[in-house]
């Protein structure tokens, strides 16, 4: 099972900075102490993901808050697994990640969105110039 990156605790931590800033300037909110902590404890640890189950409830909280305000899906509407590809050619998700998106935990959502993000292969990730140039190359070489 996939874990949180964490590199979604910190998107998680400036999100919370951005949306509530502390009253003295240097006291943390309590959804920024709490994904403090699981930051800190990570960075000590080495490790680059943190479990789910593993985390304290006010921690999941304040990343569940976060994750809510992120797209839910990498979906470009150009679904090249409809026509058989399978990884889709749009947004990169495999086959079986396009048929059970819905069903998908939030952190399997996001350890999706961080694999495709990474692989950058996707249309998603292009310019739609780079793509009709490609697209001119191929049919000049046909």
């Amino acid at each position: 099972m996939p874990g949180i990156h964490i590199t979604d605790i910190e998107a998680a931590i400036n999100f919370w900075r951005d949306k509530r800033t502390s009253s003295d300037g240097v006291t943390l909110t309590p959804e920024l102490r709490t994904l403090a902590e699981v930051y800190a404890r990570m960075v000590f640890h080495h490790e680059e993901e943190a479990e789910a189950m593993g985390l304290p409830a006010e921690a999941l909280a304040a990343w569940g808050t976060w994750y809510d305000s992120t797209a839910d899906t990498p979906c470009i509407a150009i679904c090249s697994t409809s026509q058989g590809d399978d990884t889709c050619k749009g947004c990169g998700r495999t086959f079986h990640e396009v048929q059970h998106w819905p069903a998908m935990t939030p952190v399997e959502k996001r350890s999706t969105w961080r694999r495709i993000t990474l692989e950058a292969t996707a249309w998603r990730f292009g310019r739609y110039a780079d793509r009709a140039l490609e697209n001119n190359k191929r049919s000049s070489a046909a």
